[in-house]
C-alpha cells in the first residue's frame, strides 16, 4: 500500500535529493503552478478534466467517474511505464491530495511501482511557502547589487553563484529582467512560482550569515516582492557599480538580442516613449525600426534609464553606499568578493569585542 507524506518531510527529503516529485494534474495546472522541480505525469489531460468536470456538474459524480475510469483504463500501460522509467523514491500529489493522486498511487501499487502520496497535494505546499513567507527569516547582514542598466548585474550574481555565494537570483525566480523590456523572449512567472522558488532558495541558505542579491524594485515582472524581503534589501550593503558605456550597451545587446525581438522592442518602448524628449524618442524609434540597435540602446540609457537610477541611487545615504568603478563584469566579481571579505571580517570582529 502507498504512503502518505506530510509536506514537511517532503520538503526536507526534496533538499536533500532524496525525493522525486511527481504532479499528475492536468498540463495547464501544472503549467500555472506547482511544486519547483515536479514532474507532470498527467492523470487527465485538460480536456478530459474539463469533460469530467461538466458530467460532475450536469450529470452526476457517478456519472464523471465512470467516465473517469474509461479514460484512465485506455491509458494505464503508458502512465505506469513513465513511472517505471524514474529512479528513486516517488511522490505524488494533486491540487488536494485527493481523487487523482490516490488514484494514481493506488494503481500504481497494484503494478509494484512504490510511491508516497503527498497529503494535502500543491494546496498544503502553497500554504507553506505563505506561512514561510509571512514569518520570513532572513539573516542580519546584506550585499545589494545596484548599477546602471547594462552592467550586468545579473551576470555578476550568477557568477558569483557559481563560486558558491549565497546569491538570490530575483530575475531568475520572476523569469523577468525587470525593466519594461524584460520579458522579451521570456515567458514571467506567476507569484505562486515566484514565491516558491523565492521560499526554497531561502531554505537553501537559511544557514548563512548573510545574503546577496540585486536592487530591485518591489514588482519584477508578474511577481512582488515580501515586504520583509524588501525592508531587508533597503537595510543592505548598497554596491553600486559604475562601468563604462561600451559595455553595458554590448551587454544589453548581448542579453537582449532586438534583432531577433524587433516588434516586441518596438512595443516596449511605445509604452515609455513618451517619458522622453519627442526629438529623441522619434530618434530612437527611428534607429529600432532601421535595426540600428547599439545607437538605440545608447539614446535610451543616455535620456531615459541613466536619469532614472541617478534619482534612485540618490535616495541612499552616504554612509551606506559602496561605488566600485570597473571596466567589466569580471573585475566587478573580484572586488565585489574582496568587498564581501573585508565586511565580515569587520562584522567578525565586532561580534567578537
Amino acid at each position: 500500500m502507498f504512503h502518505d507524506i506530510a509536506i514537511e518531510d517532503m520538503m526536507v527529503l526534496k533538499e536533500k535529493g532524496d525525493m522525486v516529485l511527481i504532479d499528475v494534474r492536468s498540463p495547464s495546472e501544472y503549467n500555472n503552478s506547482t511544486i519547483p522541480g515536479s514532474l507532470n505525469i498527467p492523470l487527465f489531460d485538460d480536456e478530459e478534466r474539463a469533460e469530467i468536470g461538466t458530467l460532475y456538474k450536469q450529470v452526476s459524480p457517478e456519472a464523471a467517474q465512470e467516465r473517469g475510469l474509461e479514460i484512465v483504463s485506455a491509458k494505464l500501460p503508458n502512465f505506469i511505464k513513465e513511472f517505471k522509467q524514474i529512479d528513486g523514491e516517488k511522490t505524488v500529489f494533486c491540487w488536494r491530495g485527493g481523487m487523482r493522486s490516490k488514484t494514481s498511487a493506488t494503481v500504481l501499487d497494484l503494478m509494484n511501482v512504490k510511491v508516497n502520496r503527498l497529503l494535502g497535494g500543491v494546496r498544503a505546499y502553497r500554504k507553506w511557502v505563505v506561512d514561510k513567507i509571512e514569518r520570513m527569516d532572513l539573516p542580519q547582514k546584506a550585499f545589494i547589487l545596484n548599477g546602471n542598466t547594462g552592467t550586468g548585474k545579473t551576470l555578476i550574481l550568477r557568477k558569483l553563484l557559481k563560486e558558491g555565494y549565497p546569491v538570490i537570483d530575483l530575475e531568475q525566480m520572476a523569469n523577468h529582467r525587470g525593466s519594461i523590456f524584460g520579458q522579451i523572449g521570456l515567458q514571467p512567472h506567476n507569484q505562486k512560482t515566484f514565491d516558491s522558488l523565492l521560499i526554497e532558495r531561502l531554505e537553501q541558505l537559511k544557514d548563512s550569515s548573510y545574503l546577496l542579491l540585486e536592487g530591485e524594485s518591489k514588482r519584477i515582472g508578474r511577481a512582488v516582492l515580501p515586504d520583509a524581503l524588501c525592508d531587508f534589501k533597503e537595510q543592505g550593503v548598497q554596491i553600486f557599480i559604475e562601468m563604462p558605456i561600451e559595455e553595458r550597451i554590448q551587454h544589453i545587446l548581448d542579453d537582449y538580442q532586438p534583432w531577433e525581438y524587433k516588434s516586441q522592442c518596438i512595443e516596449a518602448f511605445r509604452k515609455i516613449k513618451s517619458r522622453i524628449h519627442t526629438p529623441i524618442s522619434a530618434q530612437i524609434e527611428e534607429c529600432l525600426q532601421s535595426e540600428e540597435f547599439s545607437l538605440a540602446v545608447k539614446l535610451l540609457l543616455e535620456y531615459y534609464y541613466d536619469p532614472r537610477y541617478k534619482f534612485t541611487a540618490d535616495q541612499y545615504p552616504e554612509s551606506q553606499k559602496v561605488t566600485l568603478h570597473v571596466q567589466n563584469v569580471d573585475e566587478a566579481v573580484e572586488k565585489i568578493k574582496k568587498l564581501i571579505g573585508n565586511e565580515l571580517k569587520v562584522s567578525n570582529r565586532l561580534a567578537s569585542i
